[in-house]
């Protein structure tokens, strides 16, 4: 049903892009329209398909529609915002563009109501051209508005995918806890999320991600979520490279939504053979360096739709409260339930930093949060924009991350 309604909904978006970039800038029955109805045609169907059937079928034959269609997404969206603001000048402009399609001008081999109704006749020169119509007012307008979105769009998709298949940065963020135990101080934690492996993120990307954070020496790596996008059989060997992460604790991991979208429990069955512990509502005691803290972890925020919810008072069941914890989740809409449980770091992910800005703005109402540091009574939230993507592989405004955390007492 979902799928469904978003299909609709994309179509009927994609009618107001074809009146824009199609119908406005082209003439009647011309071969220039007709080509371009179905291109956009074709774009519409492959996104339909990438995202319908983009985690349903076996990477190797989904990469060959999920590339163009997630690629158009991208497209579409900056094509869509960029029409919409144009859409202003286009109202300010109004009076001048009635004024040219005045019929009374109209060439003379144009009869006047043809000429009123169709935009690409020039009917605002006085001047005898021969009968050879010109360019209208209306019509120029129309091309030059898709020429300006379409440039604009081609070139933020364009930078943005060269960051989205880019080695992530590797952010080091030190932060306090206030009760965390002096003689741990120092212990470093490297956040993975949102990696998504599948019909375009595979083995060698996994690689890349497992280098940068070997190559930090750090203490623990926890996996806030949204590892994958398809199942074990399909995607065992991309992940394959995470049994080699090194660090002193081991790695932990803790479900994303997407997990669920594709069956949560072959994963977190899998997950073990790599050497990493999912944390299922539960915690362990992280010795280090003489003192000790714990880790906890949660089921994502919409588990609960598979029977399978994350809570956050169930991970703490018999903690000690003289002990500082910190705690995994994927989604930062589980920080009002950490503060409320008085934990004191909560590593998150989820929302990719916007992925494509400005739908940080979006992201921000959903989550409450974007990515970086938040603060509420006490309690502390970092969120890490993520390593891979979902969907286009674009990025802007909010390149790929790994986040290395030192805990300091304080």
């Amino acid at each position: 049903m979902f799928f469904a309604v978003l299909s609709v909904l994309i179509v009927v978006v994609h009618l107001y892009l074809w009146r824009r970039l199609v119908r406005d800038t082209t003439r009647p029955g011309s071969r220039v329209r007709v080509i371009g109805t179905i291109a956009l045609g074709m774009c519409v169907a492959l996104l339909v398909a990438a995202l319908s059937l983009g985690t349903r079928v076996s990477p190797d034959l989904a990469r060959w529609f999920a590339w163009p269609g997630y690629l158009w997404l991208a497209m579409f969206f900056y094509l869509l915002l960029a029409l919409l603001v144009l859409e202003l000048p286009r109202l300010a402009l109004r009076g001048w563009l009635r004024r040219g399609d005045e019929p009374a001008s109209a060439s003379p081999d144009t009869d006047a109501a043809d000429a009123a109704d169709d935009p690409t006749v020039d009917t605002d020169t006085a001047e005898d051209t021969g009968g050879a119509p010109r360019i209208s007012r209306r019509l120029a307008l129309s091309r030059g508005s898709a020429a300006l979105a379409g440039v604009v769009s081609l070139g933020l998709v364009g930078y943005g995918t060269t960051v989205a298949m880019g080695a992530p940065t590797v952010t080091h963020v030190p932060l306090r806890l206030r009760r965390l135990d002096p003689r741990a101080e120092g212990c470093r934690i490297a956040l993975i999320s949102d990696v998504h492996l599948g019909p375009i993120i595979g083995r060698s990307f996994t690689q890349r991600i497992v280098d940068l954070v070997n190559a930090e020496n750090v203490d623990l790596v926890a996996i806030a979520g949204d590892l994958v996008d398809g199942d074990v059989a399909d995607l065992a060997d991309a992940a394959a490279p995470l049994a080699g992460l090194r660090s002193t604790h081991g790695t932990f991991y803790v479900t994303g939504n997407h997990e669920y979208y594709v069956g949560y429990r072959q994963w977190v069955d899998f997950l073990p053979t790599l050497g990493i512990r999912p944390l299922r509502n539960e915690r362990v005691e992280i010795h280090h360096g003489g003192g000790v803290f714990d880790l906890a972890g949660i089921n994502d925020a919409t588990g609960y739709q598979w029977q399978d919810p994350g809570d956050v008072g169930k991970a703490l069941e018999g903690r000690d409260p003289d002990r500082a914890v910190v705690m995994l989740a994927h989604q930062p809409v589980d920080f009002d339930d950490a503060v409320t449980h008085d934990v004191d770091l909560l590593l998150a992910g989820h929302t990719h930093g916007g992925q494509l800005s400005p739908f940080e703005l979006a992201v921000s109402l959903q989550q409450g949060a974007v990515a970086g540091y938040y603060e509420k009574e006490g309690s502390a939230m970092y969120v890490t924009r993520g390593a891979g993507f979902w969907g286009p592989p674009v990025r802007v405004g909010a390149p790929p991350d790994i986040t290395v955390v030192e805990l300091r007492r304080g």
